[in-house]
């Protein structure tokens, strides 16, 4: 599979990154150079076996351009009120469509692009925990990302409103390729809320190269969420990589119901001691969907928890892969860690292919991990069909019992609403899981 192509878009795109700071430009010189070498993953690459990337790679992209063919109307719909926001049409920042409020003293919010062009340093985090060296789309996105979102929170900043980053594809991505690259820098003592929001207009064919570095410094708190929303063409591929400091705070919670071909690397590293990271996700997937969850969380000091719960629900001819892995080192005494990857298959045609992994090597350590694919319980749909429930109701409340487990940790309201509705739209008999007087963590 040819690297040809985009090589070629890099190529072609040099007029566009001219004046950039020498320093960038090398680095992503260095980026393409290092993605022609390793070329795309192929499944005899053992963190690729069961994710076959053929059909992105032959398929021919463009770089998607800044175009902005969406109305304040259609923004307005899928941003959340009760937070600010800054909105990016196929890549590349709107201020018409964004919102942001006052900032604490010293806070910086904005697009990627326009703080670079305002002199705003922020080489000094950029690439600096994401590596290309081994993952060939973070060489890609390294070498082609034009835009993004900065958070940079500095010393005690606390900010009272969530931020929400709305990624739209429309109609005018359709074949194009778009490499949005995002930055949290939570300082010392520093707390905020993120929600990372990709959603597509458009069914056709189209290509998001994604990579969010978060930077949590010592006793920060970070709250992240990630809603993925594509369209059913869309191609999306993100690496998102934490890098933790000493009692810093990590949670983060990865929504994937949309898109063709979907896969999320989430990676974290506990860097000092005293760490609590949360990684959890929920995938709902239909028709011929693909995702692909991978997760490398390192343990590098002592006295650090991390736990991640990943859920999926496969209908259709849906597949999913679940791949986690706990690394702890042999300085990193007193960890304690849990994995658990769960899989409710509504449909006897979805597949799952779960592998939670554990590698220790330090003696004084709590670590599970766990797995489990099952269908609907027989036994409870039989309970709520004795009590006149149809079977359809109580398919959906069963399905929903499943999810809500996750989807009750969201904190913020109008997430967990928006959220709570992309379940009902999935679910048959909605306003049975809506209405009914069930108490639906006892099923």
């Amino acid at each position: 599979m040819s690297t040809d192509t985009y090589v070629g878009l890099f190529e072609s795109s040099a007029d566009a990154r001219a004046g950039e700071p020498a320093a960038l430009s090398e680095l992503r010189r260095g980026a393409i150079a290092r993605f022609a070498e390793l070329g795309f993953p192929s499944t005899r690459d053992e963190e690729w076996r069961h994710t076959n990337v053929g059909p992105l790679a032959r398929a021919s992209f463009g770089l998607a351009d800044s175009h902005n063919s969406v109305s304040s109307n259609e923004a307005g719909e899928l941003v959340y009120e009760s937070c600010d926001h800054l909105v990016f049409v196929n890549g590349r920042y709107s201020s018409e469509l964004s919102s942001v409020g006052e900032l604490p003293a010293g806070a910086v919010v904005g697009s990627l692009r326009e703080l670079r062009s305002n002199g705003v340093d922020l080489e000094h985090h950029l690439a600096k925990y994401a590596s290309f060296s081994e993952h060939a789309f973070v060489a890609l996105n390294t070498a082609l990302h034009e835009d993004g979102a900065v958070v940079l929170l500095p010393r005690g900043v606390v900010l009272e409103r969530p931020i929400q980053w709305v990624y739209l594809s429309s109609g005018d991505a359709a074949q194009k390729a778009a490499f949005p690259r995002n930055l949290i820098v939570a300082g010392e003592n520093s707390q905020a809320t993120i929600v990372e929001s990709y959603v597509g207009l458009t069914g056709e064919a189209y290509f998001n190269c994604v990579v969010t570095e978060m930077v949590c410094e010592a006793n920060s708190v970070v709250q992240h969420y990630k809603v993925q929303k594509e369209g059913t063409g869309a191609f999306h591929l993100a690496t998102q990589q934490a890098h933790l400091g000493r009692s810093a705070n990590l949670t983060s919670l990865s929504i994937t119901e949309g898109g063709r071909f979907v896969r999320n690397d989430v990676n974290a590293m506990l860097a000092a001691e005293g760490v609590e990271c949360t990684l959890n996700g929920l995938y709902v997937l239909t028709d011929r969907q693909f995702v692909d969850n991978h997760m490398r969380v390192e343990h590098r000091k002592p006295h650090c928890d991390s736990h991640e719960l990943y859920k999926g629900i496969l209908d259709g001819r849906s597949r999913a892969v679940f791949n986690g892995r706990i690394y702890v080192h042999p300085d990193a005494q007193k960890t304690d860690a849990k994995q658990t990857n769960r899989n409710l298959l509504l449909s006897k045609d979805a597949l799952v292919n779960s592998n939670p992994q554990l590698e220790i090597f330090a003696d004084d350590v709590k670590c599970t991990h766990g797995s489990t694919v099952g269908q609907l319980d027989e036994d409870a749909l039989f309970y709520l069909r004795s009590r006149g429930i149809d079977l359809d109701a109580a398919r959906s409340l069963l399905t929903w019992a499943f999810a809500s487990e996750l989807v009750d940790t969201i904190r913020v309201e109008a997430v967990r609403d928006d959220v709570e509705r992309l379940m009902f739209s999935r679910l048959t008999s909605s306003d049975v899981v809506r209405d009914a007087n069930v108490d639906r963590h006892a099923i």
